[in-house]
C-alpha cells in the first residue's frame, strides 16, 4: 500500500507541475461521452502513456486522455476514458485516477458510463441518475491494509451517491428539457453480456440497469471523502423472455446518439455546484431546495 500511494502522489505531484489552479471537480466519461471534450475549456491535456504511473485504457471506445479545464471559474480534471476489471487491471489500478485525484483536492466527482437497460419502464437512449449500486463484481479496491490519511477502515456506504448531486441533476434534467430515469445499479465483472437467467435475477434482486464500470471508482471515492454523481446511458434494454443479442457497435452507436444530452446535464450540474465546494453541495443546494419547497407549497 506504501508503494501504491507513493505512485498516487508521485503521480499528483507530476500533474502539479503542468497546471495553475488545482482541480475542484473530477469527471471519468466512458463509452459515447468519452470522446467529447468541447464544454470544458481546456488548458492542457495529457495522453494516459505520458503520465507517470497511470494504467493505459484497452478499450475501443475510451480516448485515453486526461485533461484539465474549466467551466464558468470550475476547475475540471477530466478523464476520457476510465479502466475496468475485465482489461486484467486490479481494483488498486481501476481507481488509481481515484487516489490522484484525492491528492490534487478533487472534491466532487462525476462518473458516466453506457449501461444495459433491466427496468422495463426505461428506453433506449434514457439517462439514469444513480441513486444507489449493488456491487456482483467480487471485487472491492479497499481490499488489503488500509492507507488512514486516505480515509477510514470501514466506510459507510449508505449516501455513496451525493444526495445534493442527485438534486442538480434532476433539475439540470427539467431545465434542459431532458427526461431523466432514477435507479439502482449493479456492476458485474465482464466482459460476456449477461445470460437471459442473470437478467432475470438481476431484476429479482432490484437493479435498473447493468454494466461492467463505475463500482469500483465509487468504493474508492467515498473511501476519500468525495462526493458522488452516477450517470449510466441507456443503451439497450433487456427482456430476459425475448432476449436480441447485443452488439458492441450498436452500444457504442446509441451513447454517441445520447451523448449531447449526458453532456447537457454534466454541463449544468458543474455550472450549479458551489464553486468554493466546502461541504459540497453546500449552500446552493439548501437554497434551491428551500425555493423547490416554496414553489410546492
Amino acid at each position: 500500500m506504501k508503494n501504491y500511494q507513493h505512485k498516487a502522489v508521485e503521480t499528483s505531484e507530476f500533474l502539479k507541475k503542468h497546471i495553475k489552479k488545482p482541480p475542484q471537480i473530477g469527471l471519468i466519461t466512458g463509452t459515447g461521452l468519452g470522446e467529447s471534450s468541447k464544454f470544458l475549456d481546456i488548458s492542457v491535456s495529457f495522453e494516459y502513456e505520458d503520465i507517470p504511473n497511470f494504467p493505459i485504457s484497452t478499450v475501443e471506445s475510451h480516448y485515453g486522455r486526461l485533461l484539465f479545464g474549466e467551466i464558468r471559474d470550475k476547475q475540471i480534471l477530466a478523464m476520457q476514458g476510465r479502466f475496468h476489471l475485465y482489461e486484467g487491471y486490479s481494483p488498486l489500478e481501476v481507481t488509481f485516477p481515484i487516489r490522484v485525484m484525492q491528492e490534487l483536492g478533487v472534491k466532487a466527482l462525476i462518473l458516466s458510463n453506457a449501461a444495459g437497460g433491466l427496468n422495463s419502464g426505461f428506453n433506449i437512449g434514457d439517462i439514469m441518475i444513480i441513486r444507489d449500486h449493488i456491487n456482483l463484481t467480487g471485487s472491492n479496491p479497499l481490499i488489503g491494509p488500509n492507507e488512514a490519511r486516505w480515509g477510514i477502515r470501514f466506510p459507510d456506504m449508505n449516501a455513496a451517491y451525493d444526495k445534493g448531486l442527485m438534486e442538480f441533476a434532476k433539475k439540470a434534467g427539467k431545465d434542459e428539457g431532458i427526461r431523466l430515469q432514477k435507479g439502482v445499479y449493479v456492476g458485474l465483472k465482464g466482459p460476456s453480456l449477461e445470460t437471459p437467467a442473470e437478467v432475470r435475477f438481476l431484476r429479482t434482486i432490484g437493479a435498473d440497469a447493468v454494466a461492467f464500470s463505475i463500482i469500483q471508482e465509487v468504493i474508492a471515492a467515498t473511501h476519500a471523502g468525495i462526493k458522488v454523481l452516477g450517470l449510466s446511458t441507456i443503451t439497450n434494454v433487456h427482456d430476459p423472455d425475448q432476449p436480441v443479442p447485443a452488439t458492441v457497435e450498436e452500444i457504442i452507436a446509441v451513447a454517441q446518439q445520447a451523448a449531447p444530452k449526458l453532456e447537457a446535464i454534466i454541463k449544468h450540474v458543474i455550472k450549479t455546484i458551489d464553486p468554493d465546494i466546502p461541504g459540497l453541495p453546500g449552500e446552493n443546494y439548501n437554497c434551491c431546495k428551500n425555493k423547490m419547497l416554496k414553489k410546492t407549497s
